[in-house]
């Protein structure tokens, strides 16, 4: 009697379903549900996402040459304050009772393969923190002074320093987005390794550009509208986008094979 075929667990061996460009859409309808089933455990999350942005304002009164450096964290911490939420939506599809307590503790299960990919996000956010630093230093003639508003920073005399820093700050999100949109919820969920998870998620973004484009594009405009009543709209976008990052996911590779 023949065993079972052993699934696919490679990075270029595991099938992707093909995305169509309205599922971005389903997503966040589908992560607005999973907000309303646990809305203490989203809020909590929210928070800390609120949190930070009122810490790097903090930051920008006092060295707004750092903000725009330590900014680029909110693209490593982001992925790892979801992995709770990314829980709570495995409880809610598998019919259990989200638990605060275990959404908090997610990472506990996968701490060696989280801390490898924590590690490749933290290098290249220290890259871009540096290259922020350094397009910075070479704009300006000393330490300018924009009184506290990040506006000043639309100066037409500063369209160069503008221009070199979206550039670059275009590259490093598009790799951190590129490797990381549904590699964390995948380590949670499989038994893969980091690298493994990083390449799949760049594969999946490489063969279906058009719709990942979409979806990082709604990523990026929910976030920065979240951001302008002083980051109060992270308590509802931050926890939808996390839920529906975990439906993403999903529909691209489907549930995990059984064991």
């Amino acid at each position: 009697m023949s065993s079972a075929p052993t699934p696919p667990t490679g990075a270029f061996d595991l099938p992707l379903r093909p995305l169509g460009l309205a599922a971005p859409f389903h997503w966040l309808v589908l992560g607005l549900g999973d907000f309303r089933r646990a809305p203490g455990i989203g809020l909590f999350y929210g928070a800390c996402f609120a949190g930070m942005g009122w810490a790097l304002l903090r930051v920008f009164e006092q060295a707004p040459a750092w903000v725009l450096a330590l900014s680029a964290g909110f693209l490593l911490m982001g992925p790892f304050l979801c992995m709770g939420l990314y829980r709570v939506s495995q409880q809610l599809e598998a019919g259990r009772r989200p638990d605060f307590g275990d959404s908090l503790f997610a990472w506990d299960r996968r701490t060696g393969a989280l801390a490898l990919f924590g590690l490749v996000l933290l290098a290249l956010e220290l890259l871009w923190g540096r290259a922020a630093l350094v397009i910075f230093a070479v704009s300006f003639q000393g330490m300018p002074d924009f009184k506290g508003s990040l506006l000043k920073l639309l100066d037409p005399s500063h369209l160069g320093f503008i221009t070199a820093y979206l550039a670059v700050g275009a590259v490093f999100a598009g790799l951190i987005y590129a490797i990381s949109v549904i590699s964390i919820p995948m380590i949670l969920d499989r038994p893969v390794d980091a690298v493994t998870a990083g390449l799949c998620s760049l594969r999946l973004v490489l063969t279906q550009g058009p719709v990942m484009l979409l979806w990082g594009g709604l990523i990026t405009g929910l976030v920065v509208l979240a951001m302008l009543p002083g980051f109060l709209g992270l308590l509802l976008v931050g926890p939808v986008l996390g839920h529906a990052s975990w439906h993403a996911y999903r529909a691209a590779l489907g549930p995990a094979p059984a064991a």
